[in-house]
């Protein structure tokens, strides 16, 4: 039984990225997995991902670039105020200006720089550096 498939799927990416892989397949599918992996992508942290058909449902097809140094869940997902990014900013990420958290805010997904530039909060969700 899956508890949490981002996380699944985050750790997949990330224990395959340190093995040097290019390409990755994973069965957790669904909409907010996708959303994260768009989010990476437009980062530059992943390439493209696709779908594929295999007659039981549809599996994820993931291009790895070798720029992930760590990504991971963040659990509990704690509500973070407009102000209040530096300190979690400290906690999951190793320096200034180095790496991403991705929020889930009223305005759906979206990196912490992007939410304090819209000055929103909302929930953390993971990080990537």
């Amino acid at each position: 039984m899956l508890n949490d498939p981002l996380a699944n799927v985050l750790s997949y990416v990330n224990n395959h990225e340190k093995l040097g892989r290019k390409e990755i397949v994973v069965g957790n599918n669904s909409k907010f997995i996708r959303q994260v992996l768009t989010i990476l992508n437009e980062q530059m942290y992943l390439g493209e991902y696709k779908e594929i058909e295999d007659g039981k449902g549809k599996l994820l097809s993931i291009q790895l670039i070798g720029a992930i140094n760590k990504v991971g869940v963040i659990k509990p997902r704690f509500n973070v105020k407009k102000d209040d990014y530096e300190k979690f900013e400290k906690r999951y990420l190793p320096a200034k200006d180095f790496g991403i958290m991705i929020i889930s805010t009223s305005q759906g997904l979206m990196t912490h720089i992007q939410a304090k530039e819209k000055n929103l909060g909302g929930r953390l969700v993971c990080y990537c550096y």
